[in-house]
């Protein structure tokens, strides 16, 4: 039976719990790569809707981490981004087509899956202590709010308060952001030049932990937290879409992720309203505030506090593994590099099973 959506003060604070992921890519890649946010903005919160309509689940939108930490780095331009997104979409709508996503599911261990989980959460709460660290009073104060609501039966809602919170000490520190009217350009193609940069270096770091992270371990998540089965093929086709189609526009190749999943659910999402809510919000802020100044009014402290508790979700899901030493393994160095490990995870894994399948007296 599909869920029905719930419209209620925990959806809306579920609603808010990922974009302790999502602004502060979009800010640093409109920094360095020098994309206007508002295109960004208007196509994540145009794909949260749809993807909440659709799965009537909190499935998350995220900026595809790979693409966006090179962009941040200066690897990447607007026009390899571009590149990087389409090539990434058309292998993950041709990985759909041809039915391959479940004979990849089939060469992953669940360990490694859950190992990348442990990485990504030992990622996210590193990055909320350097948040929380360059922005203490604010950073702890939201952290003890969300921590007086965890030890206490009262609803959770302290990702609401907290983005009030953070809310309104933005606007005391900096003031109110002038108006911002929404330009979408009509079609961008990318240089030719930079087919070959959006291909190598974009497409091809991110393709592994899409597979991994945004499909695998997204489905294997929603199934702990929800007891409901979405299939891989599904997510593939639909980040294979939100990937594809928006860096035409000015978007940000986008995906899901178990990461967001667990932020969202860690703060109260249960239904597709959160994301409907989330997604509402985005479009607000797209079609009149998308400047640099008005994300720069949400205090990092705030997203370090959101970030550290996401992390801990995921941990309490890695933490189900039924190999240790391979989710270790995966995890440890999914802690550097969610491509990295997932190579090197996979490699040991086949090398250990080759070796117990020929030498099964040295067990």
């Amino acid at each position: 039976m599909p869920r029905d959506f719930q419209w209620n003060l925990q959806e809306a604070a579920g609603a808010l719990g990922d974009y302790g992921t999502l602004l502060p890519i979009i800010l640093g890649v409109a920094l360095t790569a020098q994309m206007d946010p508002g295109p960004m903005l208007f196509f994540f919160g145009l794909a949260y809707i749809l993807t909440g309509i659709y799965y009537r689940l909190p499935v998350p939108v995220e900026p595809m981490k790979a693409i966006g930490a090179l962009a941040i780095a200066g690897t990447l331009h607007s026009g390899s981004i571009l590149a990087a997104g389409f090539f990434t979409g058309l292998l993950l709508l041709i990985i759909a087509w041809r039915g391959w996503i479940q004979k990849i599911k089939k060469l992953i261990p669940l360990a490694i899956i859950r190992g990348l989980q442990l990485g990504l959460g030992l990622t996210l709460i590193f990055t909320a202590g350097e948040f929380m660290i360059s922005d203490p009073w604010v950073g702890f104060a939201a952290m003890g709010l969300i921590i007086i609501f965890t030890l206490t039966r009262i609803p959770n809602i302290s990702a609401l308060l907290v983005f009030f919170f953070g809310l309104v000490w933005g606007l005391f520190q900096y003031g109110f952001p002038g108006f911002y009217f929404l330009n979408i350009t009509l079609l961008s193609l990318p240089p030719l030049g930079e087919l070959g940069t959006g291909f190598f270096q974009g497409a091809l770091p991110q393709l592994p932990i899409t597979l991994a992270n945004s499909i695998l371990a997204t489905s294997l998540l929603i199934q702990d937290l929800f007891k409901e089965h979405v299939p891989e093929q599904k997510l593939t086709v639909s980040v294979g879409l939100i990937s594809l189609i928006p860096p035409f526009f000015g978007g940000f190749p986008m995906c899901h992720g178990a990461g967001g999943l667990a932020a969202q659910y860690r703060f109260g999402a249960r239904t597709g309203a959160s994301n409907i809510i989330s997604g509402s919000i985005l479009l607000f802020l797209a079609l009149f505030f998308a400047s640099l100044e008005t994300i720069k009014l949400f205090p990092v402290g705030i997203l370090g506090a959101l970030l550290f508790f996401s992390g801990l979700q995921l941990f309490k899901s890695a933490f189900k593994t039924d190999n240790f030493l391979l989710t270790a393994v995966a995890g440890i160095f999914g802690f550097f590099q969610l491509a990295l490990a997932f190579v090197l995870a996979l490699s040991f894994y086949w090398v250990q099973k080759w070796y117990q399948t020929n030498y099964p007296w040295r067990r």
